[in-house]
């Protein structure tokens, strides 16, 4: 109620039409989005449709920068040395310059802003699920869209796989950042982002989702599942609004007519196995010289590093960029043997000095580029050694490119079903998983890590081992505090305790007598402290635990005693003179003490309370503690044994 007279002003929920459940309901919202099911289901979506989007920007990028730096769309599927467009007068010769532009692009704006974005971006993925839970810096998904764009544009041998794993990733933590969901749910959408970029970048909604889930979360709960799969549709159809509802890679059909090509196929797993392992072996391998080489700023590293990879594109044009063309020329049938094995180890130099020089990039693209070149080699072998049993050396180029990928990055699952969706090709989806099957096997006995997880391991981190919970971790700060206890109310005493010295025959804290008091006005001034010595106390009861002083001494079971002092260790003789007070100040057991006495009082208040840190065990018994106290008439401090209570 309000008083007479008293004007009230209006609140905003009392005025019709106002809304204060604007300022309420925002807060409630992210809330739902936070706890509830249907939240996590909308921000999955909304992942997905970011990450199709970004996958349709970073493909543009690659073709802009593409364009500008070597004068075509794809360098990799012109034949010959053609000339840069923009500057023909250099030929052939601007390979050297393509990448050290580049990498004077790129390279600071990695240093400065972000550099997680260099490499191949996905074993950063990997550990910010499974350690940081799911947080990931913002800018990672602005900074790894341009390095990337630059590095493929300026002739870097990478694929695009990595970073796009990365941009839809990075995008999805910091949705959850502001949010602020959970830790499991902020890997989820992690694993959303990291599927939704792969959709549609490579038209494979189901290879999205299983790339997500076997190398990002890990693990195959329901819930994540379908929050994967909602992501990963969502990016392919926006992709497949923009490049068209066909195959990745268009490749000529291929069918299997003899049960002898089963052996050669997997035959073919066994050595796609040992050549992705390799792969990973020599890419870290180049790292590492990269890394002993390089001693100036790292900023300046890719656009130096840029010219030995011109110097290697000016001898294999093939190798610029993604080179899918060059791809499906091999499967094609298109190159000799000869020229597919340099075409395979050329690959292999130009994916780990790109990406040792500091380039960024994935390395996806790359193995399966290694696995048609060596594919299509042992087909066209095989197919000359033995023509009436093999069937078309193509066929052999799609099982090698499943087969080294999975030896590579260890994931048959996700192999399977890209290259099923890459090529569109079901009839060789038997022959398919043979050889994948036997290549991941072949990459666990000769490596202990993938491509993705050595990165990290040689960082120290496994994360294949799953760290010790810590106990309190779930639990609420709420449901360990206790409630602060009430506190006492505040009284004032008219009386005031004396500082009374402690007898050195006291020699436990339950023998101890109650110091006296006196009463004085409350207005009255203290008592003013006595220029004389302490005094000789009233007599107290002796301790139960010290011995009376007429009967004899007894004897230690360590030493013996002497004759000069009858009395145990820590009481003072009956028969001790008590000192003369000084001044002829009558003597008072009221007296107030000294400075030193007050010293010895605290001393001993704090031995008998147990805090004091340097109580000597008592020789006699081996329990109790010392305290300092002073003796009679003396102020001087001496350490006076008991025992110590239990």
């Amino acid at each position: 109620m309000s008083r007479p007279g008293s004007t009230t002003k209006p609140t905003t929920a009392s005025i019709p039409g106002t809304a204060p459940a604007v300022r309420r309901g925002l807060p409630a919202a992210l809330a739902t989005l936070r706890e509830a099911k249907s939240g996590l289901l909308a921000m999955a979506l909304l992942v997905g449709a970011v990450a199709g989007v970004g996958a349709i920007v970073f493909r543009w990028l690659i073709k802009t920068f593409t364009s500008l730096l070597s004068g075509h769309a794809d360098y990799s599927a012109v034949s010959g040395h053609p000339a840069n467009g923009h500057v023909p007068w250099l030929g052939p010769w601007f390979v050297l310059a393509a990448p050290v532009l580049a990498g004077l692009a790129y390279g600071p704006l990695v240093q400065r802003f972000a550099r997680e974005a260099r490499g191949h971006g996905v074993p950063e993925v990997m550990y910010a699920v499974a350690r940081r839970g799911g947080r990931i810096a913002p800018q990672v998904a602005i900074v790894k869209s341009l390095a990337s764009a630059l590095c493929i544009g300026g002739g870097g041998s990478v694929g695009r796989e990595g970073p796009i794993v990365q941009i839809g990733s990075a995008f999805g933590s910091t949705l959850g950042r502001v949010v602020k969901v959970a830790e499991d749910r902020m890997r989820v959408l992690v694993a959303c982002g990291a599927a939704g970029g792969i959709a549609a970048t490579f038209n494979a909604p189901l290879a999205g989702v299983f790339f997500a889930m076997e190398l990002i979360l890990r693990d195959f709960t329901a819930e994540s599942f379908g929050m994967v799969v909602l992501a990963s549709v969502t990016a392919s159809v926006i992709g497949r609004a923009a490049f068209g509802n066909t195959p990745f890679l268009h490749l000529p059909p291929f069918t299997v007519h003899n049960l002898a090509d089963y052996l050669l196929f997997a035959l073919l797993g066994v050595i796609a196995g040992a050549v992705g392992v390799a792969f990973t072996r020599i890419l870290y391998w180049i790292e590492d010289a990269c890394d002993f080489a390089w001693r100036w700023p790292e900023w300046a590293r890719p656009a130096v590093g840029g010219l030995l990879l011109g110097g290697l594109l000016l001898v294999l044009p093939q190798m610029y960029g993604v080179g899918y063309p060059v791809l499906e020329n091999a499967v094609a049938g298109k190159y000799v043997i000869g020229f597919l094995i340099v075409l395979l180890v050329g690959k292999i130099v130009a994916t780990s000095l790109t990406i040792g020089i500091g380039g960024s990039g994935g390395v996806f693209a790359p193995s399966l580029f290694m696995g048609a070149m060596l594919g299509s080699a042992f087909g066209a072998t095989a197919h000359d050694l033995a023509p009436g049993i093999t069937g078309q050396p193509g066929a052999y180029a799609l099982i090698g490119m499943g087969a080294v990928f999975a030896g590579a990055a260890r994931a048959p699952i996700t192999a399977v079903i890209i290259m099923f969706e890459l090529t569109g090709e079901y009839s060789i989806i038997l022959p398919l998983m043979t050889a994948i099957v036997l290549a991941t096997g072949i990459s666990r006995t000769l490596s202990r890590d993938t491509i993705y997880t050595l990165k990290l391991r040689r960082r120290g981190i496994d994360i294949d081992h799953t760290p010790a919970t810590a106990p309190l971790a779930g639990i609420t700060v709420g449901a360990v505090m206790e409630p602060v206890p009430a506190t006492l109310p505040e009284t004032h005493s008219s009386t005031r305790p004396t500082p009374w010295p402690v007898h050195p025959t006291a020699c436990c804290p339950s023998s101890l007598p109650t110091a006296p008091t006196w009463a004085r006005p409350p207005h009255a001034p203290p008592p003013k402290p006595s220029p004389t010595a302490l005094t000789t106390p009233p007599p107290w009861p002796p301790s139960p635990t010290c011995p009376s002083p007429s009967p004899p001494a007894r004897a230690s079971p360590k030493r013996s005693t002497p004759s000069s002092a009858p009395t145990a260790r820590g009481c003072p003789s009956s028969t001790r003179p008590a000192p003369a007070s000084s001044a002829g100040s009558p003597t008072s057991p009221f007296s107030q003490p000294s400075t030193t006495a007050r010293s010895t009082l605290r001393g001993s208040r704090q031995c008998r309370s147990g805090q004091h840190s340097r109580c000597p065990p008592d020789e006699a018994d081996g329990r109790g503690h010392g305290r300092t106290a002073p003796t009679a008439g003396d102020v001087s401090p001496r350490v006076v044994r008991c025992l110590r209570p239990a």
